[in-house]
C-alpha cells in the first residue's frame, strides 16, 4: 500500500504519458503504416466532392425558392 492506504497496482502506463520523444516515435510508426492515395486518385475523388456539394447547393437553392413561393401564396394569396 502506498502512503494514502490505497494498494499499490502494477498498471502500465498508456504511450501518450511516456514521454514526447515516445509520441513522436510512435507518429512516425503509424505514418509508415498509411497507404496514400495516387495524385489520380485524389483529384477524382475532389471531383467527386466538389461535384456533389454542387448538387447539394442547387437542391436546397431550389427548395428554398419553391417553399418561398408556397409560403408567399400561402400568406399574400399570389406569388
Amino acid at each position: 500500500m502506498d502512503n494514502t492506504g490505497k494498494p499499490k497496482a502494477n498498471v502500465p502506463l498508456p504511450r501518450s504519458k511516456r514521454g514526447i520523444k515516445a509520441y513522436i516515435n510512435e507518429i512516425g510508426r503509424e505514418m509508415k503504416k498509411v497507404t496514400w492515395p495516387t495524385r489520380a486518385e485524389t483529384t477524382r475523388l475532389t471531383g467527386v466532392v466538389l461535384g456533389v456539394c454542387i448538387l447539394i447547393g442547387a437542391v436546397m437553392i431550389t427548395m428554398s425558392w419553391a417553399f418561398g413561393v408556397i409560403v408567399d401564396i400561402i400568406t399574400k394569396g399570389h406569388v
